[in-house]
């Protein structure tokens, strides 16, 4: 007993020290409880005329300042921010759907399926993502929920390759082997077995997905394919790049919240990465 409380013990101090998981969670918690509460925090609308143009940071009730249109930079960050995590998180939920699906199914039965899927994959992956990206978007409609589709299924691709490699290591491990032995079923082999022993990549990976599915979509919308119904970051920067040296305060601060988002998603991988990887050391 002593020699397994020892062995769990570095994880337990990691984890109560980690000092990059509490920065990333705290970011992270402040951004979406701004979004959730934007109504409420927000002093104008998002899309509200509400004083003179250019007005510096720091200008009455504009502590951020306002854009060309005497639109509140301020507010247009904290409505930003439901865009980006919306997008971000529902894209990375869809990408890990098919990826867990197609690399689930290709390292369980290996083979034909395991060919067929895989070559798939690799073609999928020998092209640009953010130009394919960008291409059904425009074939799609510039819509959030098009850009959530468009991102999902330009990303997929490497979760699907992460998971078939789980899945191939542990197809020979006895407990997998016992249940074939038994006649367990193949779905029932995958959803109870061997799908929760691969949770802590799909974990990992997750929250690097969501950042790189931020930072996608604000590109997309830096570009002006994005919704033109629902402010966000990259549009904010996008319509302030001509008056970068005039009015720096338009695209700074959305530059600013979209660095914070990806920086905190990125110690929170990182940190997950670690922890989950010492836990399963623990374990063997």
């Amino acid at each position: 007993m002593s020699d397994i409380y020892m062995s769990l013990q570095p994880a337990r101090v990691g984890t109560a020290r980690d000092w990059q998981l509490i920065i990333g969670c705290a970011i992270l918690f402040i951004l979406a409880g701004a979004a959730i509460a934007a109504p409420i925090l927000a002093p104008f609308g998002p899309w509200e005329l509400a004083g003179r143009a250019y007005l510096p940071p720091l200008s009455g009730p504009h502590l951020l300042g306002t854009d060309t249109l005497g639109r509140d930079v301020l507010s247009g960050v904290i409505y930003g921010a439901r865009v980006s995590l919306i997008v971000g998180i529902a894209s990375t939920a869809a990408a890990i759907m098919i990826g867990t699906i197609v690399g689930g199914l290709a390292g369980y039965f290996g083979g034909i399926v395991d060919d067929l899927l895989m070559r798939f994959t690799e073609f999928l992956q020998t092209m640009p993502g953010l130009a394919l990206a960008l291409v059904m978007v425009a074939v799609l409609g510039p819509s959030m929920w098009s850009v959530v589709l468009a991102i999902s299924l330009v990303t997929w691709a490497p979760v699907a390759r992460l998971i078939r490699a789980e899945f191939f290591s542990l197809r020979g491990r006895e407990f997998i082997m016992a249940a074939t032995v038994i006649g367990e079923s193949h779905w029932k082999i995958i959803t109870s077995h061997m799908l929760p022993n691969a949770l802590a990549p799909i974990i990992s990976v997750g929250s690097l997905k969501v950042a790189s599915g931020i930072l996608t979509e604000s590109t997309i919308s830096f570009l002006g394919l994005g919704d033109v119904n629902r402010i966000s970051w990259g549009m904010m920067i996008g319509m302030a790049q001509s008056n970068l040296r005039d009015a720096w305060w338009m695209s700074v601060f959305p530059g600013l919240a979209l660095f914070a988002t990806v920086l905190a998603l990125t110690l929170i991988s990182d940190s997950l990465a670690r922890l989950l990887g010492m836990r399963k050391q623990s374990m063997l």
